[in-house]
């Protein structure tokens, strides 16, 4: 079988677990899957060892293959099962399937920043509303399975207090507190990062309205990448989870749908509403919306354009000012040609703090919602760009294609920016090995 290690308040296993389950659920997923609490015994004495990082969710294939990053597992996964694909055809459906990768670059790595800001806001000392004790219980249990119940919680509070630092989170912040400083998200940010998400929300709310899944009425992975940040920490965790539910119940449900647990009233794919004919005989019918197909002839509805109009708003300049850093700082005598990067990580790696630290050489000023400020540089977020590139440079193969999605592109501004990723990239080129990241050699060459 394949074997998940995960959390269940884990950012990204959401994705990659609930992708197996729709894959599951298809008969698509031979010989299956175990789901694998991902305990400190395993973080130190399997993960770490076997791709060269303890981050969650890894996957253990049947041929022995070990893979750490949802992106790669869901590539493995589909490439070896291709019955039930998440991703529409690019000779079919360019615009669908080009979308895919950017709203699943959008879902990951800038939707992080407010849904882990939610989570440690309300964990703080002294909020109004908190949901620090649930959180203490839901990280105490790999890092102390086998204890009880209130000793879980213990481990946990034990790791807030020491690797979050969790009591002097303004004055002194470590761990987590320091990653969302890394990250852009502080005291003067925070609130343009939580009216990001809003926004977001909102354009969500609105297209499933009329779209049970983000293409039509059978998930993608554009579906996937989003329940990673809307899951485990806006619709497990308490405080963000009211406002979930009581001001976006249709995303919501999509949230539960998508999940696929405990997803009756969510109408999940694969699900059947019935009717009763005239003899009595009950008459299935798909329970999501479009027959539970993909919108037909290559369709993006005006509600998604909304969405990918934040992605180029808010997302795109980080993304180009980033990668014009990246290609300074690999040009630069600080780095060797073909040498290590920082990792993928929510806090600055260790080896690295210096340089993504401050006004070190792997950090850039961006804005959020109109206010200015300074974030590290993520190599890892131009790794997910060169994937993108690697499915617009499909897309533009044919006529057809790149007629389809430069006409779609140009309806955005800056869209039509997009359509310069090789030369953008060209100096910045970033190679992956298990959980590490390094400059492509020679690549002035390339």
């Amino acid at each position: 079988m394949y074997r998940l290690f995960s959390w269940e308040h884990s950012y990204f296993s959401g994705k990659a677990r609930a992708y197996l389950r729709f894959k599951q659920r298809a008969g698509d997923l031979e010989p299956g899957y175990e789901d694998i609490l991902a305990t400190m015994d395993l973080l130190i004495g399997l993960l770490a060892p076997k791709s060269g990082t303890p981050a969650v969710p890894q996957m253990l294939a049947p041929d022995g293959t070990w893979i750490q990053d949802t992106s790669e597992i869901i590539d493995y996964c589909e490439a070896r099962h291709t019955k039930m694909p998440i991703v529409p055809d690019v000779a079919d459906a360019p615009r669908q399937h080009l979308l895919n990768y950017l709203i699943e670059l959008f879902a990951d790595e800038w939707m992080i920043v407010p849904a882990f800001w939610e989570r440690w806001y309300y964990s703080e000392d002294g909020r109004q509303f908190s949901h620090r004790k649930f959180n203490e219980q839901q990280w105490g249990a790999p890092a102390a399975a086998d204890q009880p119940g209130t000793a879980r919680r213990q481990a946990g509070a034990d790791l807030f207090e020491n690797a979050m630092g969790i009591s002097h989170s303004r004055e002194n912040p470590i761990g987590a507190y320091a990653g969302l400083a890394h990250l852009g998200c502080d005291t003067r940010t925070e609130k343009a990062w939580e009216a990001s998400q809003h926004r977001v929300l909102s354009t969500l709310e609105k297209h499933f309205d009329a779209h049970d899944y983000v293409f039509g009425g059978r998930p993608s992975l554009a579906d996937f990448a989003l329940l990673g940040p809307l899951y485990a920490h806006l619709f497990r965790d308490p405080v963000s989870g009211f406002e979930l539910r009581t001001e976006f119940p249709l995303t919501t449900e999509w949230v539960e749908r998508t999940n696929g647990e405990g997803a009756l009233n969510a109408r999940m794919w694969g699900q059947k509403l019935y009717a009763v004919g005239d003899d009595g005989t009950l008459i299935p019918r798909p329970a999501t919306s479009h027959g539970g197909e993909w919108l037909p002839d290559d369709q993006i509805p005006e509600t998604l354009t909304a969405l990918v109009e934040i992605f180029f708003d808010e997302m795109w300049p980080v993304l180009k000012s980033s990668a014009a850093t990246l290609t300074s700082y690999i040009a630069s005598d600080a780095h060797a040609d073909g040498g290590e990067l920082p990792g993928k990580s929510f806090i600055a790696t260790p080896d690295f703090l210096e340089l993504q630290t401050g006004d070190g050489p792997l950090t850039h000023q961006f804005s959020i919602g109109g206010v200015r400020s300074r974030r590290m540089v993520i190599p890892y977020q131009i790794w997910m760009l060169q994937r993108l590139e690697d499915r617009l440079n499909a897309c533009l193969e044919t006529d057809q294609g790149k007629s389809s999605v430069t006409n779609y592109l140009s309806r955005m501004p800056s869209g039509s920016e997009l359509l310069g990723l090789n030369t953008m990239l060209s100096a910045c080129r970033v190679r992956k090995e298990g959980g590490l990241l390094y400059s492509q050699e020679n690549v002035s060459d390339a």
